[in-house]
């Protein structure tokens, strides 16, 4: 993503009605970090939990901003800074709207899916892109796990689970100017809440499920369930002309009935051996690399399969084929997409070179936890060893809940750090040991600490035989690990490759 590219819209047309934009200039970029502000950039003064974006708008003056939006309330005490001053109820919604409106509200040119839930958002995105590149079109991605744009990678500088808008709208932009007509876009629940997501138009949203997660943030789960049904009421928001948009819920998720009235498009739902659902995946055949099965849709039957293994997957790749088909593509078309995917960064990927099975998987929550060791317990004959901790500053539920599950499923395990943030890696494992012991679980016979996550993987394959297998859990994709002085590069895969050369090479 270049910093220098001119604009390809008037952020002015994103401002509240009521605005005299005659007296504000053009801009070059939208920016809400002073640090990150040139020359003729809009600085946006974001109000944080832990820094104030209007104590740095002078900063960003100095630094050559031409103009700040600004919480009403705060704009008498920024106009001396001595450029326009834009005051509105919402900044971060107004950042997304100006965003949008600069890079020439790409939204509305693109067609964009946008999917949500607890699980297998990043997996059914990546699913999604297959089958839309099987019918033959130009799509873009922006996902946790990586943003593509007409099947190259881009990189980005910050590891968020969704970008802030003025990046995500820039990398739309991007994708109409490369060619692209579709877009799918992970949308997750702090992007939903923080209107990191505003203004994308999305055609087609998707749900895979919902557990309580983010709680430290959101602080309930209806506030979590809230944020996650934004997706559903943003497709309410259908410009003059468009086509009918669609809400694409999974019939298995207790809580689908909730997502269906926040929403005034069309419903269609799916499901994994449900009757009530419009598109149903029956006849499962599950393999350990994948599984087949048949997809019908009333009287209509197709023979589909995904490279993936677990029931959930076969959830995953249903949502996918459901999507596409919802935009009124050939289902047979986007089902061969789906089939010849060959996988997902950072799920369920082997690693080969041990002497015995070792896999590395981002499952980082409880319920993905569980999917994960129940697909994997049948096709191990040996052990089932898992490698895991919990990332700090997030829900302690999910400390516990990972234990619970670790301790009900996993033979063996060696608790470790995942992304421990300002929080001692010691107290989190500490936690997650509690939760074991409550299990039935006993340290030294069925678990273990070993704090630095590399030692942790070395201790796994040390007591790893035949006949075992290994699941690396909580990384997947990631390309750094968080910790208190910082971000620290790792690459989960690697450091797999590197200590079973060191154990077996």
């Amino acid at each position: 993503m270049t910093d220098d590219s001119p604009a390809r819209g008037d952020w002015r047309d994103g401002l509240p009605e009521g605005v005299d934009r005659a007296s504000l200039p053009a801009i070059r970029r939208v920016q809400h970090d002073s640090r990150a502000v040139e020359a003729g950039d809009l600085f946006v003064c974001i109000p944080g939990e832990r820094a104030d974006g209007h104590d740095f708008a002078g900063a960003a003056v100095e630094a050559g901003a031409v103009a700040l939006i600004a919480s009403g309330e705060r704009v008498d005490e920024l106009v001396s800074l001595g450029v326009p001053v834009v005051g509105v109820r919402h900044p971060r919604a107004a950042m997304a709207s100006v965003a949008a409106a600069h890079e020439g509200y790409p939204g509305r040119t693109l067609t964009v899916v946008g999917i949500t839930g607890t699980d297998g958002k990043s997996t059914t995105a990546f699913l999604t892109l297959a089958a839309l590149e099987g019918a033959g079109l130009d799509v873009g991605l922006l996902s946790t796990i990586e943003t593509r744009i007409k099947g190259e990678v881009v990189p980005l500088a910050a590891r968020l689970t969704t970008q802030e808008s003025p990046v995500v709208q820039h990398l739309l932009g991007d994708m109409v100017a490369a060619g692209c007509t579709h877009a799918v876009v992970e949308a997750t629940s702090h992007g939903l809440a923080m209107h990191r997501m505003d203004r994308c138009y999305f055609d087609v949203g998707v749900l895979t499920n919902i557990t309580p997660d983010h709680l430290d943030f959101h602080g309930t789960f209806e506030a979590y369930r809230k944020a996650k049904g934004t997706l559903f009421e943003m497709l309410n928001e259908q410009p003059h002309g468009a086509p009918q948009r669609t809400a694409v819920l999974n019939r298995n998720e207790p809580n689908w009935e909730y997502f269906a009235k926040r929403t005034k498009a069309r419903v269609v739902t799916y499901g994994v051996d449900n009757d009530d659902a419009d598109v149903r995946a029956e006849d499962v055949m599950a393999w350990s690399d994948g599984s087949t099965f048949t997809l019908t849709a009333g009287d209509d039957s197709i023979e589909a399969s995904v490279r993936l293994p677990g029931e959930f997957n076969v959830e995953n790749a249903t949502a996918a084929i459901t999507a596409a088909a919802a935009l009124g593509l050939d289902i047979e078309a986007v089902a061969l997409g789906v089939a010849a995917c060959e996988g997902v960064p950072g799920r369920m990927g082997r690693v080969g070179g041990a002497a015995f099975d070792v896999i590395v998987d981002y499952a980082h929550t409880p319920e993905a936890m569980r999917s994960v060791l129940e697909t994997l317990r049948p096709v191990v004959e040996g052990r089932l060893i898992v490698v895991f901790g919990c990332a700090g500053e997030r829900s302690r539920e999910r400390r516990s809940g990972l234990g619970s599950v670790a301790a009900e499923l996993a033979d063996y395990a060696v608790l470790t750090e995942e992304d421990p943030r300002s929080e001692p890696s010691e107290q989190i494992i500490a936690e997650i040991a509690e939760a074991m012991v409550v299990g039935g679980s006993r340290e030294q016979v069925d678990f273990e600490r070993v704090t630095d996550r590399r030692a942790a993987i070395a201790r796994a394959l040390e007591i790893g035989s035949a006949g075992d297998l290994v699941l690396l859990a909580g990384k997947g994709h990631e390309r750094s690990i968080e910790r208190a002085d910082g971000s620290h590069d790792w690459d989960e895969r690697a450091a797999a490759r590197e200590e079973i050369a060191r154990r077996f090479g």
